[in-house]
């Protein structure tokens, strides 16, 4: 569309200099798409316009209509609704386009140089206590789909991931298997690492209850028995050692890190994730610490008695912020201070971008107004994708009590269903096994990394696994489907040694899906743009409907005419492309049979 509407700007400024002698700015020149009730491709909106006719709306559509109709050779009609002038567009002009988009290789999508903005996309950054879940599929999806989306528009990209590899809870999870383990590995009970490690997490806060509800049977109150149960003591003083480099505890650290890794990957490569490069914070926590004496020579951070450092940010509508603790030791903002200084040493970006709960949208607030106080201007460049929250029809998760809905669980039931449901519906008759375990995966994998994608990222959303997987409607194994559908087709035409011809009189089936096909590269740069996939998800879905339109009522083996079926199968083998495309985009495979 708005290659179109670049096409129209100058005619239209032109039509109101001469037919009413008026210099029209630009940005007056207002389009929308044309309404489904009404013939035309687009719509000029004239209302603007009208104080330099000194005309009725009606009248002044009406005069500029006729003249562009004469004028262009790519405007044959036009009708007049109000201050509305719907244009329609020549068939010359659509198959054109069209025929250019068809002969370009890998259409809508723009490689970058190395002359073009450098973005940073940071996601996932989990905890070494416990496995990836619900909340982190979503998390890395957005993430991984946003990365390669902006890479599509022509960027370069870097995608990155800072692991918290340190801290209290890390402690809390290696104490609890030095008490309670046995020398327990992955390999001797036959989980993965992650999920080893997750368990002694929970159970260090089941222990850990159990001492507290004695401390108070004794008499203490609960407030006290909280900070004296033995157990957390000795995971404070665990922290404490850790941070003194205590050889021992560095080597049961390295070694349950090791096996949480290990797991982690195993996740990421069945999710289809990767990264460019790994921040840790037991690398980076002592960062921003030589930034928080730069801030107070500069005098943008202040000191309190207690040797405690802080911002006053109440002039931005903001609060005082705790950057440095008393006893010197670094808070959150500390490290991403550091964390975000030595990423722009690393790639000298020209955007990064955080992708990180909504809950966090006070911290990245404070962080970038820290980071503009302290001279780094391109902390401007700097943004929270704040996405909402998942939830389950069964509520919300809990980590400590391990009621949260484990990433590799939720992915195997996923598929599990898919297999289930394609059983029950006989969609997939004559495939052999291996085959078969292969579509599997794609379409419960498929359906999982839809549903959640094509939610607008800030929305809060209801993850039903159930209702994701369908072969009807917005779902990825409806996309899916019809992408099998076209790959079938384009099979028979290659029996039947038909050739791919862009060019024929269009039928208007034909037309409206090249007009929704035309939009992929603007829907691109448009998702870069927002950090949104939901943007070419639903593009992808409209797509598929509109092709499923075309397929039901447009004859394509059915025809006699050659050329005619030769253009709807080149049509056809199009539409597949860009879906297979624009699905790419968003990290879900198409399969060729279904």
């Amino acid at each position: 569309m708005k290659n179109l509407e670049s096409l129209l700007l100058k005619p239209i400024l032109l039509a109101v200099k001469k037919l009413f002698g008026a210099d029209l700015p630009e940005h007056q020149v207002n389009f929308q798409t044309t309404r489904k009730e009404f013939d035309g491709d687009v719509t000029l909106v004239v209302f603007p316009i009208v104080r330099f006719a000194k005309k009725s709306p009606e009248e002044t559509a009406e005069v500029i209509g006729n003249y562009l109709v004469k004028t262009t050779d790519f405007i044959d009609n036009f009708n007049v609704v109000k201050g509305f002038l719907n244009l329609v567009v020549s068939q010359y002009y659509w198959l054109e386009s069209y025929a250019l988009a068809f002969n370009t290789v890998s259409y809508g999508r723009v490689k970058a140089t190395k002359s073009d903005p450098k973005i940073v996309v940071e996601y996932s950054s989990p905890n070494t206590n416990k496995p990836l879940h619900l909340g982190h599929v979503r998390n890395n999806l957005l993430g991984y789909s946003v990365a390669e989306i902006i890479k599509a528009s022509g960027r370069q990209v870097k995608k990155v991931q800072i692991i918290n590899d340190r801290g209290i809870h890390i402690c809390k999870s290696m104490l609890a298997w030095l008490r309670f383990g046995q020398g327990e590995t992955p390999v001797s009970s036959g989980m993965k690492g992650d999920h080893l490690v997750g368990k002694y997490y929970v159970l260090f806060d089941k222990e850990y209850k159990k001492e507290i509800a004695l401390l108070v049977s004794k008499g203490t109150t609960e407030e006290l028995a909280k900070k004296e149960a033995p157990l957390l003591i000795e995971a404070q003083n665990m922290l404490r050692l850790w941070e003194a480099k205590d050889q021992e505890v560095v080597a049961l650290w390295e070694m349950m890190n090791s096996w949480v890794y290990e797991g982690f990957n195993s996740t990421y490569k069945r999710m289809g994730v990767d990264f460019d490069k790994h921040y840790y914070e037991s690398s980076t926590y002592l960062l921003g610490k030589k930034y928080i004496d730069l801030g107070l020579e500069k005098g943008v951070f202040y000191t309190k008695e207690d040797g405690s450092v802080w911002i006053d940010l109440t002039d931005e509508k903001l609060d005082h912020k705790l950057l440095l603790r008393g006893d010197g030791t670094s808070v959150y903002i500390t490290q991403d201070i550091g964390t975000a200084i030595q990423r722009h040493l690393d790639f000298d970006f020209n955007k990064m971008i955080y992708t990180v709960g909504n809950e966090q949208d006070y911290h990245f607030s404070v962080l970038f107004k820290i980071l503009n106080r302290l001279g780094y201007s391109w902390s401007n460049d700097c943004h929270h994708l704040s996405y909402g929250m998942v939830d389950l029809p069964s509520g919300k998760m809990k980590s400590r009590e391990g009621t949260v809905v484990d990433a590799d669980d939720l992915m195997y039931e996923m598929v599990a269903t898919a297999k289930s449901i394609s059983e029950d519906l006989g969609k997939l008759e004559g495939f052999k096994a291996e085959e078969l375990e292969a579509i599997y995966e794609m379409i419960g994998m498929g359906a999982l990394k839809y549903f959640i994608l094509k939610v607008d990222p800030r929305k809060r959303m209801l993850f039903d696994p159930a209702e994701s997987i369908d072969f009807n409607g917005n779902t990825g194994p409806f996309i899916q489907y019809t992408h099998a559908r076209i790959c079938s087709l384009n099979r028979k035409a290659e029996d039947l040694n038909v050739q791919i011809n862009p060019e024929s009189d269009l039928h208007t089936k034909e037309k409206e899906l090249i007009k929704v096909l035309l939009r992929y590269p603007e829907v691109i740069q448009e998702a870069a743009d927002q950090c949104s996939p939901a943007l070419v998800a639903n593009f992808t879905y409209e797509l598929v409907k509109q092709y499923n339109q075309f397929y039901q009522q447009v004859p394509i083996f059915g025809t006699t005419n050659e050329h005619d079926k030769a253009f709807r199968i080149g049509l056809s083998n199009f539409v597949g492309k860009v879906i297979a495309s624009s699905m790419n985009l968003l990290g879900i495979d198409v399969p060729e049979r279904m």
